[in-house]
């Protein structure tokens, strides 16, 4: 029995899942003539409360399409010093946007009304033009902290103020949702962009939305063209996304509570000295001075079990679909055996 923690991507669709897609009535969507991905973009708006969706291959695009709609060359992208858009997008804000970056602290990912004021700009030509606010939600390089709607309406509130638009890279936007017990459609009036991804906590195999306001939907669209992201008959993968936001939503909370499980375990290891909090779906611990993350993973390895080696000391293990009651006591009872 293999045990893939690594990430929650790696899930394979569900029988029903692979039912919808093979049911699935498909057309050009260049045309705009995909029945099923037009049906997916109006589900997610209409979820969201935003005008429009979008639909393309992955979270990296429609994060790099809503950061270059929103902003124009030189200007300046505030977020959290180890978000996704920056760390872990190649690059793509410089190269697709030709913006810059102001990399804050934040607590645990989330970033504040009062972080956000101070790095604002002075409006003189020595410095790029601040021009967008984005958070992410839950923050993945902090093992799924999350924000509150509270908390999202006060930085709206203050970007208004200030003429700053504001980003949301809400790949698992749900998982954050599953703990807060948000109104999903409240998102849509407090970000002019928000990108959710299906093929993470949802179970899809591919696939991520653009939600967006009217006013920036037909400049979405041309910029998926120039992005490479314009499909044709992908009605099969978004009939996956549709049929994971009807039956996958709810169950989160199941990886929720597995993933703190597992970090209970490995308190309990004396190989491993910190174990950030475990708000969500992700536990990422940082392993003994002197101990490497390949020794760990390795010895996992040998009994079926995949961690992902998330810095020089940091594991990280991500509990989703594929990871049920027993794949889960498996692992924990490897973990229990290592011995360093």
């Amino acid at each position: 029995m293999l045990v893939d923690l690594r990430s929650d991507t790696v899930t394979k669709p569900t029988p029903g899942m692979l039912e919808a897609m093979w049911a699935a009535d498909v057309g050009d969507d260049v045309f705009g003539e995909d029945p099923s991905i037009n049906e997916l973009e109006k589900k997610c708006a209409r979820l969201l409360g935003m005008d429009a969706g979008v639909y393309c291959p992955s979270g990296t695009m429609t994060n790099q399409i809503g950061l270059r709609i929103l902003t124009q060359p030189y200007e300046e992208v505030i977020c959290f010093k180890g978000s996704h858009i920056y760390k872990y997008e190649g690059g793509g804000m410089a190269g697709n946007s030709l913006v810059s970056a102001r990399l804050l602290e934040g607590d645990r990912g989330r970033i504040s009304v009062e972080e956000i004021q101070s790095a604002i700009n002075p409006d003189d030509s020595h410095y790029p033009r601040s021009a967008v606010v984005s958070l992410e939600n839950t923050v993945v390089r902090e093992a799924g902290s999350y924000y509150t709607i509270d908390k999202i309406s006060e930085i709206s509130a203050f970007c208004t103020k200030n003429g700053l638009s504001l980003h949301l890279d809400g790949a698992r936007l749900f998982n954050a949702i599953a703990e807060t017990d948000d109104d999903p459609s409240q998102f849509g009036k407090y970000f002019d962009t928000i990108s959710i991804c299906l093929s993470k906590g949802l179970g899809a195999p591919v696939g991520s939305v653009l939600l967006c306001k009217k006013e920036f939907e037909a400049k979405a669209r041309r910029m998926r063209k120039v992005f490479g992201g314009g499909m044709r008959q992908a009605g099969f993968i978004a009939a996956a996304g549709s049929y994971a936001l009807d039956h996958h939503r709810k169950r989160l909370t199941e990886d929720h509570k597995r993933a703190r499980a597992l970090a209970e375990t490995l308190q309990n290891m004396n190989w491993v000295t910190t174990i950030k909090p475990v708000d969500t779906n992700i536990v990422i611990f940082q392993l003994r001075e002197g101990l490497l993350p390949e020794s760990i993973l390795s010895k996992l390895e040998e009994e079926h079990i995949k961690g992902l080696k998330f810095g020089n000391s940091e594991i990280r293990m991500v509990t989703h679909l594929d990871v049920d009651d027993a794949k889960l006591e498996k692992a924990i009872s490897v973990i229990k055996k290592l011995k360093f």
